[in-house]
């Protein structure tokens, strides 16, 4: 296991330092923040003089090797547009954000798994009413779904609020309508998942010993399906962060998503990088922890490392 981790964790550097640089590059594709930053009528001598306050005048090379020292520190500078601490600031949203992703994978978790199990289970018309539903959940646009719970929940039957973190309330529409997607696919890889182990012989030997039907699909079916369910909901919480920009626009939600609008449009630099930097290493963290739980589970992964 220590083995494992320090590979696994040696890959994670690689990763943060390719995904640096792609971040360096494509934040400056934008443009420069000196348009946006100076007021009209600026001299030439003002531009000059913050280009240089700003280290744009130094080589991009030199730029990309002084922004991973200082990554490394924890220090993305001083934002241009809201004039404090990036870190600081990328912080306090980050919360907010994580809150919403856990909440939506949460969510998609307790519907997708029991739902994808009883299709698998049970068969038939059961089946075919649930792969309804998840197609005509995936066939619905994010958006379009975020302004018809506000429309139906927070205008017509003033259920819920729609915007703000004003009460713990406020997190039900946004949450619902980021968990659709992960929703369905959990439901599809549950269902999947389970079907390939129904025909096995330990599942007939469980029939067979007069175990009650709950017992079997919890403890034979539904254990021995949870790797490729764990896989997917890894995958969806990292879909789940980045996707929660359209849902935090939508529902003013004060998360990194929102953030991260308005940085793009001001070419503010240091916040886009702070945002990208902590969500791929957010998504790396859960990928290992994903990938240590198989080793947890399935004690044939062990077997075949040492092999």
């Amino acid at each position: 296991m220590f083995r494992f981790l320090i590979s696994r964790l040696a890959q994670a550097v690689v990763v943060l330092i390719v995904l640096s640089a792609i971040i360096f590059i494509i934040s400056r594709l934008s443009g420069s923040p000196v348009d946006i930053m100076l007021p009209q009528g600026a001299t030439p001598a003002q531009r000059d003089a913050l280009i240089h306050r700003l280290q744009l005048d130094r080589p991009a090379w030199q730029q990309y090797l002084a922004f991973l020292k200082d990554a490394v520190r924890g220090d993305f500078g001083v934002s241009s547009r809201f004039h404090t601490d990036t870190l600081s600031l990328v912080l306090s949203r980050f919360g907010n954000t994580v809150l919403l992703a856990l909440s939506a994978i949460i969510i998609a978790i307790v519907v997708g798994v029991p739902l994808g199990t009883w299709a698998a289970i049970r068969g038939g018309r059961v089946d075919s009413y649930i792969s309804t539903i998840t197609a005509s959940a995936q066939a619905m646009p994010s958006f379009w779904l975020a302004i018809l719970l506000i429309l139906v929940f927070g205008v017509v039957w003033r259920l819920l609020p729609i915007s703000q973190f004003q009460s713990w309330s406020a997190l039900i529409l946004p949450a619902v309508s980021l968990s659709v997607l992960p929703f369905v696919t959990i439901t599809r890889v549950t269902r999947s998942s389970i079907l390939s182990v129904v025909p096995q012989h330990y599942i007939d030997t469980a029939y067979a010993k007069g175990l009650p039907g709950r017992v079997i699909v919890v403890k034979h079916i539904l254990r021995n399906a949870m790797i490729p369910i764990l896989t997917v909901t890894g995958l969806m919480l990292g879909s789940a962060l980045s996707g929660a920009v359209i849902t935090e626009t939508v529902f003013a939600w004060p998360g990194m998503g929102a953030l991260a609008v308005e940085a793009i449009q001001s070419r503010d630099y240091s916040v886009v990088q702070c945002i990208a930097m902590l969500a791929g290493l957010v998504i790396i963290v859960v990928n290992l922890l994903v990938d240590t739980s198989y080793r947890l589970l399935d004690p044939r992964t062990r077997i075949a490392a040492r092999e």
